[in-house]
């Protein structure tokens, strides 16, 4: 058996660093939200913001960034991103605003768009033998794992013991130690494609994806009549249509709307937005519970998710192995199953119930979120052809990003009251909503994927 060359090594650990602190950014301010909510005396509205604005920019510009790596180089590119997030979290723990934070959070959701497709590619071209691509990408999924499981723990930690703004600082030593070894073991390449950027496409989705933000996240404090709510409503709409009219017209789209005849793509990436509008929406949710209503200390609210994010790596690692012998169409199902019968039960939490109670219902649903996304990812890339399997894995990430900004957004309107019993109320509600779409997903999946097509 052969190993990877010390570049190949140091490829790796930098493309694994650019993917932790994109993925740790993504649960570790959850745990600060009490903290910010109290610091800059904001509500829910502009704890959404926080967490939306980051999420936002992500989702939007993910496949533009990896056209921009195939065209003018993956290292380069890599390098803008880790130089922008660095930079972005520096200015997010030294903020002294809401509005100064939110914007810091936009500029590092830019820099994790510019990251993640572009470490991807420096591994393909680092490991060009299959079976180590093939680990070294496992690797990579591993790293992230670990990140997003850490993040709470991690972060309320940080938190507790040295402030919210260490959680935003901590990126910039992780992005020195990337930067450099990006520099040091990470190859140039030369774009090798000319792609044309779909600029037309690119403004209608990030208009569409922040109209529909302000609109949902707005509606709480103002209310559907007002009229920045009622107008951003109709410009998401508007430029939707945009953006389709656009992409079935362009010869180079951003979305290749061809791919949605491909059944098994066009399910798997509505999975992908329903898993994710479910687990990021009820982590936002949960993160509020603990730290607002049950009143436990930031340290506390982290190692109170402790369950239902080691899971995840263990199970991560258990499907990949299961998706050779079940096949992704059953995967897929199960996971949905579990993961709604893990919130499902949930619904029974109230403020003054035992921790305890919630420890097998998270477990649950951790597990058939994690069976999931390795499972939907696989059987996306094994649903077209290869040349197209980039592509195709970035629209799945971007839907998948969607769907956690639409689940902060709604159910963060849902509980926009913190009065104990109106927040319950819309906790309930949120709970509920997950469990219905989790359920409608496993059911397309039933329809909508033939098994003997999705076994590797």
């Amino acid at each position: 058996m052969s190993y990877p060359s010390p570049s190949g090594r140091g490829t790796l650990l930098a493309a694994s660093l650019g993917f932790v602190v994109v993925l740790l950014d993504v649960s570790i301010v959850n745990v600060a939200l009490d903290t910010l909510r109290q610091e800059f005396i904001t509500d829910v509205a502009g704890l959404q913001w926080v967490i939306n604005a980051y999420t936002l920019v992500f989702a939007a510009l993910l496949l533009t960034s990896g056209a921009l790596g195939d065209r003018f180089g993956a290292r380069r590119v890599f390098l803008s991103g880790f130089i922008v997030f660095a930079l972005a979290s520096t200015a997010c723990g030294l903020t002294s605003s809401l509005p100064m934070l939110v914007i810091a959070r936009l500029i590092q959701g830019l820099g994790a768009a510019l990251l993640v497709p572009n470490s991807l590619a420096m591994l393909q071209q680092a490991f060009p033998d299959r079976e180590q691509r093939s680990r070294a990408v496992g690797w990579w999924g591993a790293f992230g794992g670990i990140s997003l499981a850490a993040g709470p723990v991690l972060g309320g930690l940080l938190v507790t013991h040295v402030g919210w703004r260490s959680i935003f600082l901590l990126n910039l030593p992780i992005g020195l130690i990337g930067i450099c070894l990006t520099l040091r073991y990470v190859v140039p390449h030369g774009g090798s494609h000319r792609r044309s950027l779909d600029w037309g496409g690119q403004a209608t989705i990030i208009l569409a994806l922040a109209a529909l933000t302000t609109a949902l996240t707005e509606a709480g404090p103002l209310g559907w009549e007002d009229g920045l709510v009622r107008g951003s409503l109709l410009l998401a709409v508007i430029a939707a249509l945009g953006f389709v009219w656009i992409e079935s017209r362009s010869l180079s789209p951003m979305l290749p709307l061809a791919l949605f005849k491909i059944p098994t793509f066009a399910v798997a990436s509505v999975a992908g937005v329903v898993v994710n509008f479910a687990y990021y929406g009820l982590i936002f949710v949960f993160s509020l519970f603990f730290q607002v209503q049950q009143h436990l200390s930031p340290q506390l609210a982290g190692l109170a998710f402790l369950p239902m994010t080691v899971v995840l790596m263990a199970v991560n690692v258990l499907a990949g192995r299961l998706i050779t012998r079940m096949g992704a169409r059953f995967l897929m199902i199960l996971g949905l199953v579990l993961a709604a019968l893990g919130y499902l039960l949930l619904m029974s939490v109230s403020i003054e119930g035992a921790y305890w109670l919630m420890v097998v219902p998270m477990l649950l649903a951790s597990s058939g979120i994690a069976l999931m996304v390795p499972t939907m990812t696989n059987a996306t890339i094994s649903s077209v052809d290869v040349s197209r399997a980039g592509i195709a894995s970035g629209v799945l990430n971007s839907a998948r990003q969607v769907g956690g900004m639409l689940g902060v957004a709604i159910f963060g309107y849902l509980i926009q009251d913190t009065a104990p019993d109106a927040f319950m109320r819309g906790m309930h509600m949120s709970i509920g909503i997950s469990v219905a779409l989790l359920l409608f997903g496993s059911v397309l999946c039933w329809v909508g994927i033939r098994p003997d097509r999705t076994k590797t």
